[in-house]
């Protein structure tokens, strides 16, 4: 269910500004979104798995805060972000 650590590097590379840029916004949303996505598989077979959904919300929240910091300091990097993962319509 976690992502692996060769999705994780991939993830890095793709989104991240240096080849070991873990903190940078983009792909600190990526990496949630990546997680994000794992968990709504799990909760078609695993419905009433409340304590996950939890950590669910969490993550959507976190992720949400981090678009909304992209978004007032880089509005170009904020576009292309949400773009490539397909986040918003």
């Amino acid at each position: 269910m976690a992502i692996t650590k060769e999705q994780k590097s991939e993830l890095v590379q793709s989104f991240g500004r240096a080849d070991q840029d873990t903190g940078s916004p983009e792909v600190q949303i990526a990496l949630l979104t990546a997680r994000i996505n794992d968990l709504n598989e799990h909760f078609k077979a695993h419905k009433k798995d409340y304590a996950s959904r939890r950590g669910l919300l969490m993550m959507v929240s976190k992720r949400s805060g981090l678009l909304k910091y992209l978004r007032e300091r880089n509005r170009k990097r904020y576009l292309e972000v949400i773009n490539r993962l397909g986040i918003r319509k």
